[in-house]
């Protein structure tokens, strides 16, 4: 294969289904500046009318939802049912910024020593987004619903191995009637990415993405000075009391570790379960892990797809191995599957201790890691012995000594009784190594906008 060329592989067959050229330095700097002189318009137009299309890009999501959930599956390996549940919940925030965005960004008068003071909030420009394959439309319009309806223009860098989701987002846009020009994709590789950050043209940048991907934009924005937003890994613990639901834990686990085959920076990877309860919900996890179906991700009945690229499966490898070489026990799976496409078995991994591969780094695919803990006390010792702080799930029937061990768990997240998931209307993002700043929300709105203080006198 060509290294320039930009190939579109079907993780499921292992077949190329199409092939791009990158953009040219000359196409680039065209959308670039494009996007630029849009966005200048495109800021002093009213909410009324950037709500207008955005609820229209909801529209254009739900009548093509099953075209646009097959080009997902077929390029990421995403089970089809939950590639149509990635649309719909994109439509939703659509509709979300449409209908509160000019709430959330309304001028907040201030007292001061002047006649009139007040906090408003304008657009930064352009907005430079650098977007995972993993959730591949939902990452992209969770920064682009609130980004535009605040006034900015955006340039989409997607994952090289989603080229035609990137494209396609780009299509649901121009169709919606946005601008031309406003929102873009540029189809390049990673050694791009520089030269797009320090680009006159773009403000600011937000990336979801590994850990080493944010240290290098984060190193490359600072030297240019523009702000930057960083979703990165997790190692999310799935902490479970002696006094929980375990049905509910069980079922909810499951489902938290395994969607979108594990690879998901707010998959539950750790589960970390008090001694009293740990034989009882490790057997039963274990038993329910051999039951899910393997398969053909558009099969609407297959509940793990194959990983999106093969190397996946040699992280995985190492990480289990690695556990296993330092007193793991592999309970379930625990290996590739042989043929073709990229699956990997639905693993169950025990005695894993926090200086593991396993226990340390983020496990991404259908792997979990059982730790047993002592007490609560010892479950919350282990969930913060962590780099990441992303997401944590916390299991009890107690819900006031869950809120009080709540603010002791060090991530962005607590879920008490439920699985970490994203919601438009609760702010996202984490701490430690798992990034910095807020998606979603009136909070998540609020980080591509310049927060202006306008002071008016002399004073009364």
């Amino acid at each position: 294969m060509s290294a320039k060329v930009i190939h579109s592989i079907n993780p499921a067959t292992e077949e190329i289904m199409r092939s791009y050229e990158p953009h040219s330095g000359p196409e680039i700097e065209r959308k670039l500046q494009a996007t630029h002189k849009t966005a200048f318009a495109w800021r002093s137009k009213p909410y009324a009318e950037r709500s207008a299309l955005l609820k229209n890009a909801a529209s254009v999501l739900r009548k093509n939802k099953t075209g646009l959930a097959e080009i997902m599956t077929a390029e990421m390996g995403k089970p089809i049912v939950q590639s149509e549940a990635e649309i719909e919940k994109c439509a939703f925030n659509c509709d979300y910024y449409a209908e509160n965005a000019e709430r959330f960004l309304k001028d907040e008068p201030r007292s001061s020593n002047a006649s009139e003071s007040y906090i408003q909030y304008t657009p930064l420009g352009v907005i430079l987004a650098i977007m995972p394959w993993n959730f591949p439309f939902w990452q992209v319009f969770r920064f682009a619903a609130p980004a535009l309806m605040a006034g900015n223009g955006a340039v989409l860098k997607h994952a090289s191995n989603v080229p035609q989701c990137a494209l396609a987002i780009e299509q649901v846009f121009r169709e919606a009637g946005f601008p031309d020009g406003l929102f873009q994709t540029v189809l390049v590789g990673s050694a791009e990415v520089a030269g797009l950050i320090e680009h006159p043209a773009i403000s600011a940048v937000t990336l979801t993405g590994s850990e080493g991907a944010g240290q290098q934009i984060a190193s490359c924005a600072g030297r240019a000075l523009k702000k930057t937003v960083m979703e990165l890994g997790g190692s999310d613990p799935f902490i479970v009391l002696e006094d929980a639901n375990l049905d509910e834990a069980l079922r909810i686990g499951l489902w938290a570790r395994t969607q979108n085959a594990g690879q998901s920076c707010i998959a539950a990877k750790r589960f970390i379960v008090v001694d009293r309860v740990f034989q009882e919900y490790q057997d039963r996890f274990v038993e329910a892990m051999r039951s899910l179906k393997i398969g053909n991700p558009m099969d609407r009945a297959t509940q793990i797809g194959p990983l999106a690229r093969d190397e996946f499966r040699d992280d995985l490898d190492r990480q289990i191995e690695g556990a296993v070489r330092m007193g793991a026990t592999v309970l379930a799976g625990g290996a590739r599957r042989t043929g073709t496409g990229y699956y990997y078995e639905s693993t169950v991994l025990t005695g894993v201790t926090p200086d593991m591969p396993a226990g340390r780094e983020e496990l991404f695919g259908p792997v979990a890691a059982m730790m047993r803990a002592r007490d609560e006390e010892d479950a919350i010792r282990i969930a913060n012995d962590t780099p990441y702080g992303l997401g944590s799930s916390l299991w009890s029937s107690d819900i006031d000594r869950a809120r009080m061990l709540a603010r002791r768990i060090e991530a962005g997240q607590v879920f008490i009784n439920g699985m970490v998931a994203s919601d438009p209307r609760l702010p996202f993002g984490g701490i430690k190594r798992s990034g910095y700043g807020r998606e979603l929300s009136e909070l998540g709105i609020r980080e591509f906008v310049n927060i202006q203080t306008v002071w008016i006198g002399p004073s009364k």
